[in-house]
Formats: structure tokens, sequence, C-alpha cells
């Protein structure tokens, strides 16, 4: 795994450079396509059953859509993911500044929950007595339903998916897998877990969850009694000061896990099925680039908007930066006149940055 994750940097970092020196994302598809072009048979098409290089019409367009694709919808999931983090983090204030509310109450206050019986409560009469209380039952069949007629047959829960090609088709378990009482998806730091939940579960407190950098529990509290969900030790170690987890009334138990170091994991728990890591994505999402590659890209996304609008990009000001400095020394051909940057050419390999 650690030979892989090596192999994948190289290759970013090859692609990283060559992205600073053309300057733009556009010129950068430029290249890449431009290569496929001239050293592969990627543009040649199979039109006579004795060709043997290329594809068959079409073959090569739809090669490059489904890349675009599989990655926008990666991109679209992080989106997703930040959202429902950015809400987990809003909600948990709010409860904490409801909390902070109520211990300012009078002691006296207390929030009682009370439960109702099923079983009907007799009132007593003058003398002490419960009075009788007549429940009328229909025992008649349904008209619907003839004497002996069986009752309909509840629905059967629809099966698991089993294949990871079946796993990558939903977000939910997009990188990983569906089980039983779960399902779990992951990126390359990061673990999401969804753990439906009845109904009635509609309230952070009716839910228990336990996380630490090695195991997990999941419950929902029912009276005075919990059930568990999901319980057992992690496969990975992770973080668990940027792991948290919310409630979706009614729906489940949503919980993102930090990884603790940044590789694939083939199972959350010890002990489960583990999926089949060389068929998921293991490309890396913009969340895990680093501060020095995002300070590129950023310069690059200024120098794209720059070139737009006909300004100077970001190596062009740095050169005239640098020639500002002796326009106008002593023994400079220029000296008196206005500094004029329309008269240098320069190419983005000619800085270092």
């Amino acid at each position: 795994m650690e030979a892989a994750a090596a192999l994948t940097d190289m290759y970013d970092q090859a692609l990283l450079g060559i992205l600073q020196h053309v300057g733009n994302v556009e010129e950068f598809l430029r290249v890449l396509f431009g290569f496929l072009y001239r050293k592969t048979d990627f543009y040649r098409l199979l039109l006579r059953p004795g060709d043997r290089l290329g594809f068959p019409p079409g073959a090569a367009q739809a090669m490059a859509l489904q890349a675009f694709k599989v990655f926008d919808r990666m991109a679209r999931q992080d989106d997703e993911k930040r959202r429902r983090e950015l809400e987990a983090k809003l909600r948990k204030k709010e409860e904490e500044e409801e909390a902070a509310a109520a211990v300012q109450l009078s002691p006296a206050v207390q929030e009682v929950e009370v439960e109702t019986s099923a079983e009907p409560v007799l009132a007593p009469d003058a003398a002490g007595t419960p009075e009788s209380v007549t429940v009328a039952q229909d025992t008649a069949p349904s008209p619907a339903e003839p004497p002996g007629a069986a009752a309909p047959a509840e629905p059967q829960p629809a099966a698991l998916p089993t294949r990871q090609e079946q796993f990558q088709t939903d977000p939910d378990s997009y990188n990983g897998a569906v089980r039983e009482n779960y399902a779990w998806s992951q990126d390359y730091s990061d673990l999401e877990i969804k753990v439906p939940v009845p109904k009635h579960i509609i309230k952070g407190k009716q839910v228990s969850v336990d996380i630490s950098s090695g195991a997990i529990r999941v419950a929902v509290l029912e009276g005075s009694s919990q059930r568990v969900l999901m319980e057992g030790k992690l496969t990975h170690k992770i973080n668990t000061e940027s792991s948290l987890w919310s409630l979706e009334p009614g729906k489940c138990v949503l919980i993102n896990l930090n990884k603790g170091d940044e590789y694939w994991w083939n199972a959350i728990l010890e002990g489960e099925e583990q999926i089949d890591i060389d068929k998921i994505n293991k490309e890396r999402s913009m969340a895990t680039v680093d501060e020095e590659e995002h300070a590129v890209l950023d310069r690059l996304t200024f120098d794209y908007h720059q070139k737009l609008q006909g300004k100077p990009q970001s190596h062009e000001l740095k050169v005239h930066e640098m020639l500002k400095k002796g326009w106008d020394t002593e023994g400079s051909p220029f000296r008196g006149q206005k500094f004029d940057p329309s008269m240098f050419n320069i190419s983005p390999g000619a800085v270092q940055f």
C-alpha cells in the first residue's frame, strides 16, 4: 500500500510540474490529449477487420467522458460531505447552547418524559371502586378477507449487494461496502458510515455513540435499555479529535471518521468481510492536497483569470518587479523613461517559484 501511495505521489509531482509550466488547465488538457495523439493509438479507429491498433468509433470519446464523470461524481460527494460536516457542527453548537441555557434554569425545573400505557385506565366511582369498562372487539372477518384467508405475506427486504462493482454505484458505499447494519464509504483521508435507525429516533439524546481511536459503538435508547446497532474494533486507528457524528432524524446516524494514516481501508470492523481494494477508485480528492500544492493551484487559477483579462500573469509580475529595481538605476539605458513591461516577452518556465 505504501508503494502504491508513493507511485501516486510521483505522478502528482510530474503532472503538477506540467500544469505549472503550461500555466492553466486548458493548456494542460491539450498537453495530455496531444500526448495521446502523438504517442498512442488513442485516436486511431478500428475500421477494418484486419486493424489491430486503435478503438472502435466513439470508444475513445466514451472513455474520456467516463473518466470525467467518475471524478465529477467524487467532487459532488466532496461538496455534500463538506455540507454535512458544516450542518453537524452547527447542530452541535446549537445543542451546546441549549444545554448551557438549561443549566441556568431553576433546579426545580426538570424535563420529564412520560410513557403512556396501552392498557385502559379505570376511573374510580364515588364509592372508590372502579367503574366497569366494556371494550368492544370486532371479531367478524373483513369483507375483503373471507374466513380462513391467509394473511398477506410481509415484503421481504431487498438482498444486499455483494460485489464491489455494485458498491461503487452508490455514494453511501463508494470505495466501501454495504453491511447488514450499516454502509460505509471512504476517500484517501476520511471514512463515512451510515447506521440506519428506527423512525421514532429523532433526537440526539436517543442515540449513544462511543468512538475511540480503535473502536466504535452505536446504540439507540429503548426505554431503560440500549439496543446496539454497530459495535467492534476498528481495523485501523483514527483521529478522534477530527471525527464527529450527527443524527438524521428517523433515518440514520451519520459518522465521519478521520483516518490516523492515509491509506485505503479494506474493512471498518475487525472480522468482517473485506472489500477488494483493487476494484475501488484510489484517486485523491482536492481535500487531500497539501498547502504547497494548493498554493501552486491557486496561482494557476489567478494566472488563468489574468490571461483572460489581458493582464500580466504571476511569473510576469515577478519579473517586472525585478526589472523595475534596475530600470532607473545609474547606468541603465532606460533611466528617466517610464517602465514599459510590454517590451519583455517572459515565458512561464523562465521563473522558478
